[in-house]
């Protein structure tokens, strides 16, 4: 399994390699988050080291919210969604250091046909301190493209007895 893995409601998953540069596992210079999906929202946790660096010792904002727009984004997989960002609004309450662990927390706000609102939070795990939080807009897949997307990163249960229903759902018998 590369990049993700599904919580409690959501049938276990896994992704082919890709490239991604916040989840891809074929990025050599990328982030490599792996990312914990359950319905209607997702978290990492990860220590940026010094690749990452803006300031000295502080991680930079476009990799903060880089962070950000992904766990917003994987929230939309735990409802068998795909989406891309929209709008994304970061509020950067405090400096990141880089070598502490983080952790994003991103979940779906509200869904409106194919418009998607969502949220997401990045603490510092050891105290607690809220560092940045974001707010996301995503325009979902529809489902053709839904179809191609799932089929071009190889989205498919572990079960491998997923089936594609005809809205761009997927059930999985049983």
């Amino acid at each position: 399994m590369t990049g993700a893995v599904a919580g409690p409601g959501v049938a276990p998953f896994d992704l082919v390699p890709h490239n991604c540069f916040a989840c891809g596992t074929l990025n050599r210079h990328g982030l490599g988050l792996l990312l914990h999906v359950e319905p209607r929202r997702s978290w990492t946790e990860v220590v940026l080291d010094e690749r990452f660096e803006g300031w000295a010792g502080i991680a930079h904002g476009g990799i903060i919210c880089t962070i950000l727009d992904e766990v917003m984004a994987w929230a939309l997989v735990g409802e068998d969604n795909w989406g891309v960002t929209a709008r994304l609004s970061v509020d950067f309450k405090r400096p990141v250091p880089v070598s502490t662990r983080i952790r994003a927390d991103g979940e779906i706000v509200s869904s409106r046909r194919r418009v998607v609102e969502t949220r997401a939070t990045l603490i510092e795990v050891e105290d607690g301190a809220v560092l940045a939080t974001a707010r996301g807009t995503y325009l979902a897949a529809d489902p053709a493209r839904k179809r191609e997307l799932r089929k071009r990163y190889g989205f498919r249960f572990a079960d491998d007895v997923a089936i594609d229903t005809p809205d761009g759902g997927v059930a999985v018998p049983g």
